[in-house]
């Protein structure tokens, strides 16, 4: 097929293209549905990438994607469609998919903030309030 193209995003500006000589794909037989000899095609696709080997990362990205995969390696199998080819698409949309995912950055840590006079003010009125209401529900007395 053709090299992987991972669309821009959070850590990747330009996106990434990611070479067919970096995936490795095998092809199996697909359990699932079907007929008579409908299981006799290898329909079902292996996707592998190597993140330490990989030719298009750079080192910050390869250490984020090796937070997320310790060995290194992202494997990926599709088996939900008939046909080899469209089970190699779907396998390589997921993959870009998640390495997208994986190259963003980290969020920026959240702040503690405290809350502001005014809204302490309102919440302790708005308590006081529904107490009032509750204390009206009693037994009525003399």
């Amino acid at each position: 097929m053709k090299d992987l193209h991972v669309p821009p995003g959070p850590g990747l500006p330009s996106g990434l293209v990611v070479p067919d000589a970096d995936l490795v794909e095998r092809f199996s037989r697909s359990p699932g549905p079907g007929g008579q000899s409908v299981n006799t095609s290898d329909s079902r696709v292996e996707l592998e990438y190597d993140v330490r080997t990989a030719s298009t990362l750079t080192d910050a990205q390869r250490a984020r994607a090796l937070r997320r995969w310790p060995d290194g390696v992202v494997a990926i199998a599709a088996s939900e469609h008939r046909s080899q080819h469209r089970n190699r698409v779907a396998a390589r949309e997921r993959l870009a998919a998640l390495l997208r995912e994986a190259l963003a950055p980290p969020p920026p840590p959240r702040r503690a903030t405290r809350p502001t006079r005014g809204s302490k003010e309102r919440r302790l009125q708005a308590k006081k309030e529904r107490a009032h209401t509750k204390s009206l529900r009693g037994r009525v007395r003399d």
